[in-house]
């Protein structure tokens, strides 16, 4: 920066000005030490200029990759989900690191923000990583998660009213007289059992009605595919059936055609989150919506609250049934 500085013929503090676009240089003086830079290849080294700052303006998004096989996400759903974020990040002009699957527990959470990795974090999921969250909160890094909205829990989250999406499935499935229903997905994580339990509130008031739950540990299409098939060979077929995801349901059609078995003709189906395909695909899907385009600038705006002091409430979003073919 100096030398730029006697290239210039300017102050070393009026290059920083010009290089941090500080509306304190005149147009002429920018454009002269601009152009010297541009010519003798100086850059400012952002790594170094953070360290000086309270903040390194970095947010980092944790992915739940133990939900998955293999570490392998494949759902559309997260990925619409971590567009919102970046997308919201770039407004506010903070970056974006990805973390790998290997941050786990609270301590390396705690190493990455006291080595100025990053000021926070964005969890795109919770699974079954609750007793770390609650412990993370308690040591006071700052974070929020997509996921259920519990008022009992101790940070900050965002998302669908869960219980909620599984009554409208419900609900619907006592229009269609379904008598028995299946639900298909992990109840260990909080988000997939609120729908659960939304779900069986509505069949409590129907003493006709009988719930069975098949558990899918792994949150891909094969293996929903393979333990939907493997429990339509042990049992008979339900006439409802209410999956975790769109892209569970997606799966679920592929298994009971396995058995000659379509939506809507032979049992009703309804998914969750309203990805793009579940328009498009046929039959098209009955599915719950989360307001996906309004998390990511949401999830962003309350953890800068937190960074910058605030204690923001949780939130939940609109959450709506569309009726489709299934």
């Amino acid at each position: 920066m100096g030398d730029i500085a006697l290239l210039a013929n300017v102050s070393k503090p009026t290059v920083s000005r010009v290089l941090n676009n500080s509306p304190l240089v005149n147009e002429e003086t920018r454009e002269r030490v601009l152009r010297v830079a541009r010519e003798h290849g100086y850059a400012i080294n952002r790594n170094a200029q953070k360290l000086r700052q309270a903040r390194n303006d970095t947010v980092a998004v944790v992915l739940d990759f133990g939900s998955h096989r293999a570490g392998r996400i494949a759902d559309p759903f997260i990925f619409e989900l971590l567009a919102g974020v970046s997308e919201a990040l770039s407004v506010r002009n903070q970056d974006l690191l990805l973390s790998p699957p290997s941050l786990t527990d609270v301590q390396s959470h705690l190493d990455l923000i006291s080595s100025r990795v990053a000021d926070g974090f964005i969890f795109l999921g919770q699974g079954v990583r609750e007793p770390m969250l609650r412990d993370l909160a308690r040591a006071g890094a700052a974070f929020v998660v997509w996921g259920g909205v519990d008022p009992k829990e101790p940070y900050c989250s965002v998302g669908s009213d869960n219980r909620l999406g599984g009554q409208l499935a419900g609900e619907l499935f006592v229009k269609r007289q379904a008598k028995r229903w299946l639900y298909v997905g992990n109840i260990a994580h909080s988000e997939i059992r609120m729908r659960y339990d939304g779900l069986c509130e509505v069949a409590a008031t129907h003493g006709d009605v009988h719930v069975a739950h098949l558990d899918v540990e792994q949150m891909a299409y094969a293996s929903t595919y393979q333990s939907m098939v493997a429990w339509l060979q042990k049992n008979p077929p339900p006439d409802a059936v209410f999956a975790f995801s769109d892209t569970a349901a997606i799966a679920i059609v592929a298994a009971f055609r396995e058995f000659g078995l379509e939506a809507p003709t032979d049992y009703a189906l309804c998914g969750y989150n309203n990805i793009p395909p579940a328009a498009d695909f046929t039959p098209a899907l009955t599915t719950i919506e989360q307001e996906t385009h309004l998390a990511g600038a949401i999830l962003v705006e309350k953890l800068m609250q937190i960074l910058e002091g605030g204690k923001p409430k949780s939130s939940l979003l609109p959450t709506r049934l569309i009726v489709r073919q299934t």
